[in-house]
């Protein structure tokens, strides 16, 4: 006989786990739902055409492709069949062949799947569109702790505004979260794709700005040597890659980063991007010093200040902060939690044109998501997770006869009514049997219904953590358990 498995990259999960990971999602739901989100769900599956050429190449291959169902290598028609696969297209390899046989894919995130989704509806949204969605996704990547190959994500976005108060209130999401779930020692990493881009141009570059962003973005994970290596076999001069990390280096807060970096971009002779002033002025000097990325990130800090915002300490600004994903345009986001050895937790930025892809142009949005998984496992690792029990049943009704298991029927049914989880030990037996139950179930009340209490018209009410016991009245059990 085959022992059974799990698909590797995969998880079951216990009760008591599923519990933990209810109150995970029930704080981020809540959370979301403040700010005036609203839920949203899409299919698991989405046809590929959807799917490829919104992640980069490097997300593209990490796509779980679904083969077509039936005899995927022959179509038939009328009693015929035509080969769908043919000795050439194997002879041209997988770019060929995929198509033919695989058109839909499992979902790689819940941005694209959203996009999409706009697209398709944007004639009963009422714009701006909020939505929040709690569903998982599928990455073909190599299994290790905090990267699955399924796994849960929270979602929120908005679409159908440029409004810098969205990606304010992004930041506020994110620490009201973690706040929320005792995960305080945290820092919101915040960035511009805007200031990355200025960064390629003091570097003097011309048609190499991804391979830039895909390098800096493994900055955590390989280190300055490692970026500088793969920038050097890209072709970047070694000279490039030295102004490249002194502009990334920068030191001070949030502010004296702006202005340090405005200062180089300045010297560097990089031409503003932003929109020109409106007022008039005699200082030829200020056109020079409007720079997108920087002004926004600035107007993201003052809109914090006016919202009350008082963590300012746990919101770093990062040169370095890149995010991978190839659709991001405007502020970008990441979450560290600083005393876990663990990936970013939660991460998102502004997106100017994803929607275009669908037949949608012009509809800007911006959103993030939080990885519940990894947030799972900081919890577990610094041991932050309060006593869960397996199961929600609050009151064990004993089992003494088949008489008295009768008996009790009416008061299980009572209980229920009041809203109280309860259920009946459902073979007679030993008491001491349904004591260690009740214990490992984590159930803390014992309803004690043998045929002495039921004759006096009582219930023994036991508290399994104490060992306290208290007969009341059958009439007044319900209402002394409600309070």
């Amino acid at each position: 006989m085959e022992k059974p498995s799990i698909p590797q990259g995969t998880r079951d999960f216990g009760p008591a786990q599923v519990a933990r990971r209810q109150h995970i999602f029930g704080v981020i739901r809540r959370t979301f739902e403040t700010f005036g989100y609203a839920p949203l769900e899409t299919p698991t599956l989405e046809n590929l055409s959807v799917l490829t050429g919104k992640y980069g190449d490097e997300g593209d291959q990490l796509l779980f492709k679904v083969l077509n169902s039936g005899n995927f290598l022959v179509k038939e028609r009328r009693g015929e069949t035509t080969p769908l696969v043919t000795p050439e297209d194997l002879e041209a390899g997988p770019k060929v062949v995929l198509p033919k046989i695989a058109e839909k894919g499992l979902r790689y995130d819940l941005t694209v799947p959203f996009a999409r989704y706009v697209a398709m509806n944007r004639g009963t949204l009422t714009f701006p569109f909020r939505r929040y969605q709690m569903q998982p996704v599928w990455r073909a990547d190599r299994p290790q702790r905090g990267r699955y190959r399924e796994f849960w994500q929270c979602d929120a976005d908005v679409v159908g505004t440029t409004s810098l108060l969205c990606e304010a209130e992004i930041v506020l999401m994110m620490a009201q979260v973690f706040n929320g779930l005792g995960l305080d020692d945290f820092t919101i990493k915040i960035n511009h794709r805007g200031v990355l881009r200025n960064i390629y141009q003091a570097l003097g570059g011309e048609g190499q700005e991804t391979d830039l962003f895909v390098a800096i973005d493994k900055l955590d994970k390989i280190g300055e040597d490692g970026v500088r290596k793969e920038l050097l076999e890209k072709g970047f001069a070694e000279q490039t890659i030295g102004i490249l990390f002194a502009l990334l280096s920068v030191e001070g807060d949030y502010a004296e980063k702006l202005q340090r970096l405005l200062a180089g971009f300045v010297t560097a002779g990089v031409e503003p991007d932003g929109p020109r002033p409106t007022v008039e002025t005699d200082d030829d000097d200020l056109d020079l010093t409007y720079y997108r990325g920087l002004q926004e990130l600035a107007e993201v800090r003052d809109l914090l200040q006016a919202s009350g915002f008082r963590q300012f300490d746990r919101l770093e600004f990062d040169p370095t902060l890149a995010r991978g994903l190839s659709y991001y345009t405007g502020c970008i986001f990441e979450v560290k939690i600083n005393n876990v050895a663990m990936g970013s937790v939660s991460g998102g930025g502004r997106y100017d044109n994803l929607t275009g892809s669908f037949g949608l142009p012009g509809v800007s949005g911006v959103g993030f998501s939080f990885g519940v998984d990894r947030i799972y496992d900081c919890l577990e690792s610094l041991d932050l997770f309060t006593d869960t029990s397996e199961t929600p049943t609050r009151v064990l009704l004993t089992h003494f006869d088949p008489a008295s298991g009768r008996a009790a029927l009416p008061l299980l049914a009572e209980l229920r009514a009041a809203g109280i989880p309860a259920e009946l030990y459902p073979d007679a037996g030993k008491l001491q049997k349904q004591f260690k139950y009740a214990d490992a179930k984590g159930i803390p009340l014992v309803l004690i219904l043998g045929p002495e209490e039921l004759a006096a018209g009582v219930a023994k009410i036991k508290i399994l953590k104490t060992g306290e016991e208290k007969a009341l009245p059958l009439s007044e059990v319900v209402t002394a358990l409600t309070v």
